[in-house]
């Protein structure tokens, strides 16, 4: 069997099992990342903030962090600028100290394990540190930092808040609770929260990084340019990244009215999906037709991917100027591609037509397959419909904020939305919706297997399968070795691929059974995230369902209706 996967691209899948309602008790999804938060209240129930104030009176001034030791200092220095390994001796040689100078180093260790990528050294070191000062805020901070990267987002945001209650303010926790309220689109709460870590610690680049991205025009540029020129140790693709938007603030600044905006007032279209065939015999995907200066092309609707990303051939006929280059990283072994960024004067699709648009463009066509990729995230200021058995795409007005005077009609096809301070609103024609998670513009749903505690999965309309990480697989299922099986991803081909022998998935208000899972490793996509990503639900089984999103607030609707889904011709 062969599975080529560009984000999930399929050779052959199995698409006969059905979707049942999950029955009561099930994993919901609807409690992930609701009510916003301050530092007495909680994100992970539903309705209105609640809270006794209690930690909101406490005062926040740049003299409230504690002062630290000379060693403490030195290590903390070490670890911010990158030099992880003396760092780690520096820690280390603390330790003898015990009590709270010994459980702020196995802190500061678990830290640095998070920045190396080992995830069981960090929780570890913060095990050791919570075990040695139980209610100190550097250990309990310290372990739900380690909580938020195993993907246990309720249990961090709990570890997070508990120092803040009372009055024990640390930078950290104010970087953790804005890290969860981003995600969980309470957007308003998250920029008050980097508000009070930057206040507390302007030196830590985690923070500093984080409050960047309050700032607009001029103010970002000036503060890219002064983190750019400083040595804080980061990775030389969280860098590139940082220089790639540096070099897209300067190019919108200078020309001013390439925003991507809509020619004329559209409030509602509907568009047709188009089969994408990876033989005869096999579906692989739908695709949206899309004019890039009037070039048709056919892109892949993929709601793990992020803006538009066209082929080199595409854009050469559409006369797509680059405005500088960049990688194009997915599924696979040898690493990211080469790809560039561009403006495309005009784009249209259905009723349509943007103007002065950024998109993205693959330098080799084999790793996109076709003509390229269209996120559903560029739809994210209309409510977005998938109506895949009915093969429609549809976008409609969201409902209108309650302090908003009008909504906004622009097409994000750079992947990032403009940042407006709202926090997550629900309205009552959507109360059944399922909260979920946004991280890194993919949409990330709690999920249950084999009735296990909740793990973190994409909905991701391109890959080709309900998949598993190996890691998860393991946890919940027996796994078999399948050397004839072959997983192709933007990256290249995947080495090692498993079968998981029996996995029941719950998700929203659905499960479904299966007896034929692919698992591989998805640590590279957990780190990328920064939180533990256990599984995908993918097309084969996504193509049964009417798929409702609405990015704004990251709610989702799935329908299932077995008279109105069609099998594709096999």
């Amino acid at each position: 069997m062969r599975i080529e996967w560009l984000r999930g691209i399929v050779a052959g899948v199995c698409i006969g099992a059905l979707l049942i309602p999950s029955t009561p008790g099930g994993t919901s999804g609807r409690t992930a990342g609701g009510r916003q938060a301050t530092a007495s209240q909680t994100t992970s129930g539903q309705g209105a903030p609640a809270g006794n104030g209690k930690a909101a009176r406490c005062a926040v001034t740049a003299e409230t962090a504690p002062p630290l030791s000379a060693p403490m200092s030195a290590a903390l220095k070490l670890y911010r600028t990158g030099k992880f390994a003396e760092a780690i001796a520096a820690y280390q040689a603390i330790l003898p100290a015990g009590g709270g100078e010994a459980a702020a180093a196995y802190a500061g260790l678990t830290r640095v394990y998070l920045k190396q990528k080992n995830v069981a050294a960090a929780a570890d070191a913060a095990q050791k540190a919570v075990a040695l000062t139980p209610d100190h805020a550097p250990a309990i901070v310290a372990q739900a930092e380690v909580y938020f990267r195993q993907g246990k987002i309720p249990d961090a945001e709990a570890a997070f808040l508990k120092p803040l209650l009372a009055c024990n303010l640390d930078a950290r926790a104010f970087l953790g609770l804005n890290r969860i309220h981003q995600v969980s689109l309470n957007y308003k709460h998250a920029k008050s929260e980097i508000d009070q870590a930057y206040i507390l610690d302007p030196a830590d680049p985690d923070i500093r990084r984080e409050y960047l991205d309050t700032l607009r025009g001029e103010a970002l540029i000036q503060a890219l340019e002064a983190y750019l020129s400083g040595d804080f140790g980061d990775d030389a693709e969280l860098l590139n990244g940082m220089r790639e938007e540096l070099a897209l603030l300067k190019g919108q600044a200078e020309h001013p009215q390439k925003r991507c905006t809509l020619t004329k007032k559209v409030t509602s279209t509907e568009v047709p999906l188009e089969r994408l065939l990876q033989d005869p015999t096999h579906m692989r995907g739908y695709g949206l037709v899309v004019k890039v200066n009037g070039v048709n092309s056919k892109l892949m609707v993929d709601t793990g991917a992020s803006g538009i990303t066209i082929d080199r051939r595409i854009a050469e006929k559409a006369g797509v100027k680059a405005l500088f280059e960049t990688t194009l990283g997915g599924s696979g072994d040898k690493g990211p591609g080469s790809a560039s960024v561009g403006y495309a004067d005009r784009i249209q699709i259905g009723d349509l037509e943007f103007q002065d648009c950024i998109i993205e463009v693959s330098t080799k066509r084999a790793a996109l397959g076709d003509d390229g990729l269209i996120g559903a995230n560029v739809f994210r200021n209309f409510l977005v419909d998938m109506n895949m058995p009915d093969e429609k795409l549809k976008l409609s007005e969201l409902p209108r904020l309650p302090d908003e005077a009008e909504a906004p009609t622009s097409l994000d096809s750079e992947a990032s939305a403009e940042v407006h301070w709202h926090d997550r609103y629900v309205p009552g024609e959507m109360k059944d919706f399922t909260r979920v998670y946004i991280m890194n513009q993919k949409l990330i749903i709690p999920t249950s297997v084999n009735k296990s505690p909740s793990m973190l999965f994409m909905v991701d309309t391109g890959s080709f399968d309900n998949t598993l990480s190996l890691a998860a697989a393991r946890e919940v299922t027996k796994v078999n070795q399948e050397p004839d099986f072959q997983v192709k991803g933007l990256s290249g081909n995947v080495k090692d691929v498993y079968s998981a022998s029996k996995a029941t998935i719950q998700f929203s208000h659905f499960r479904q059974e299966r007896t034929d899972l692919i698992a591989f490793d998805l640590t590279h996509l957990s780190d990328w995230l920064e939180t533990e990503l256990s599984g995908v639900l993918g097309f084969a089984m996504l193509r049964m369902l009417d798929l409702k999103i609405d990015y704004r607030d990251g709610l989702v609707n799935f329908t299932y209706d077995a008279k109105r889904f069609h099998q594709p011709p096999i």
